[in-house]
């Protein structure tokens, strides 16, 4: 095979793709601008990779059930690797109201480092694919609207079959067809209004998870004015998430562990988890303020997509993180896209109209639902946080508030299975909270009976934050 492909960006999109492609027979060039991670397993190297140039390198995920079925179905051997390296597979059917058998609801608990170093090693072991670190992609080299290669940051030109960009949620692409003067599509972005606290922790002892996982993959909640969750991931450890509203001081005192720990310690079902006693701390609470959800298009108002450019995950689709999706649909996306290339050989345009309708099946149902559902909790919480009105719970087009559907999960296992296969990527919102049935059971299900403790009011987590006293 003679088409060469340069992947541009060597994080888990880049690298999904390289194995796929490399696994097919094409020769990939991965150039990755950062240095290279440190050697070792990958559970132990993973500690000692500092990379400041990722924002989310140190915040918690997870593969949800879509990104296990992508490794189960193509790369098998990662799997087994990544629970090789003291990653766990969670089966989420154990949060369900009763028994219910469903093979595909399962979750990777595992930090992303862990599961890029794992899937570094795949690619490395693949004759055809080469590994470039500390190399920049200046832009492209193009004949007409093809593209033909890339320019590299010290003027090397580097001829492709196929350029794949998957340098993040900066999209690198697009500047490189401004810079090429071809136009740039259009692209759709709405805020998430969201500030993120995130903390490691590691288990003081071996055995049992420091509580039960209520929400499948992990344990919490996300409450009427803020959200609290933990993550379990590899090797006994787990990560604890505080969400709230961009824009709000009260909160901002959250990046300070002892507030931290006090808002955690409040926290329903989050609580065991920030106990002394469960795990200790690994490293400082992380704050990041949320991207925006965004959804590039490939084709411009009055043209096609450029041919031989294939941007990938956050490079061309952002949700919220809180959702946990990314990781999972850019593998997703990365092995349907080698499918395409490795089987489609006709005009270059036309596999370029293929891959731009792929690409928006894939992303766009996860953009529009995140988006809604942002739009929605940040109704609620900013009148939480002003004490202004309620927003309107009915929807305009009928279907239930994801609030809604999660109180009828409670009790009803049919809405449960539907819920859990949304948030794990494996059915749409569309497919699930679309059907009549489903909007039956969501409106005739019991209200909700309260068990256990409550989340704190509004004026309980300022004071916990405000607090000066040590956790």
């Amino acid at each position: 095979m003679t088409r060469p492909v340069v992947v541009a960006g060597g994080s888990v999109a880049g690298l999904a793709c390289a194995l796929a492609l490399g696994r097919r027979g094409f020769p990939v060039t991965v150039l990755e601008q950062a240095p290279p991670p440190p050697e070792g397993p990958a559970q132990r190297a993973a500690g000692r990779w500092h990379r400041p140039t990722v924002a989310q390198h140190g915040h918690s995920h997870i593969l949800t059930s879509l990104g296990v079925r992508v490794l189960r179905d193509h790369a098998p051997d990662v799997l087994d690797a990544a629970l090789g390296a003291g990653a766990r597979l969670l089966d989420l059917t154990d949060a369900a109201p009763d028994r219910l058998d469903d093979d595909e609801l399962v979750a990777l608990a595992v930090r992303r480092p862990v599961l890029e170093l794992v899937l570094r090693q795949a690619v490395r072991s693949l004759p055809g694919v080469t590994l470039g670190h500390r190399v920049t992609v200046r832009g492209l080299s193009t004949a007409g609207r093809r593209v033909t290669g890339v320019v590299t940051g010290d003027g090397a030109h580097l001829p492709a079959y196929a350029v794949v960009d998957a340098t993040g949620r900066r999209g690198a692409w697009r500047t490189w067809l401004t810079a090429a003067g071809l136009p740039v599509p259009a692209e759709l972005t709405a805020p998430t209004r969201v500030r993120g606290f995130t903390r490691f922790y590691r288990q003081t002892s071996p055995g049992p998870l420091p509580g039960p996982l209520n929400r499948g993959n992990a344990a919490g909640g996300i409450w009427g004015h803020y959200a609290a969750v933990a993550h379990p991931a590899d090797n006994g450890t787990y990560a604890l998430t505080l969400g709230v509203p961009t824009r709000d001081p009260a909160t901002t005192g959250l990046r300070h562990p002892s507030a931290f720990t006090r808002v955690a310690r409040l926290s329903p079902y989050v609580a065991a988890w920030a106990d002394p006693a469960a795990g200790e701390p690994t490293g400082p609470v992380r704050p990041i303020t949320l991207p925006p959800d965004i959804l590039r298009r490939q084709a411009d108002a009055h043209a096609g997509p450029v041919a031989g450019l294939y941007p990938v995950g956050d490079s061309l689709c952002v949700t919220n993180p809180l959702f946990g999706r990314g990781m999972s649909l850019a593998l997703h996306h990365a092995f349907l896209l080698a499918d395409l290339l490795d089987g489609d050989t006709g005009p270059a345009a036309e596999r370029a109209e293929r891959a731009a309708a792929l690409a928006d099946r894939v992303y766009r149902p996860w953009y529009e639902h995140a988006v809604r559902e942002d739009a929605a909790r940040t109704a609620l919480w900013r009148a939480q946080a002003t004490g202004g009105p309620l927003p309107a719970t009915p929807s305009p087009d009928g279907r239930p508030a994801l609030a809604a559907v999660a109180a009828a999960a409670a009790a009803d296992t049919v809405v449960w299975r539907g819920l859990t296969r949304v948030l794990m990527g494996l059915d749409t919102a569309e497919d699930v909270f679309d059907d009549e049935v489903f909007r039956k059971r969501v409106r005739s299900a019991p209200a909700p009976v309260a068990r256990g403790p409550l989340p704190p009011t509004r004026a309980e987590l300022v004071r916990a934050v405000s607090c000066e006293e040590p956790a």
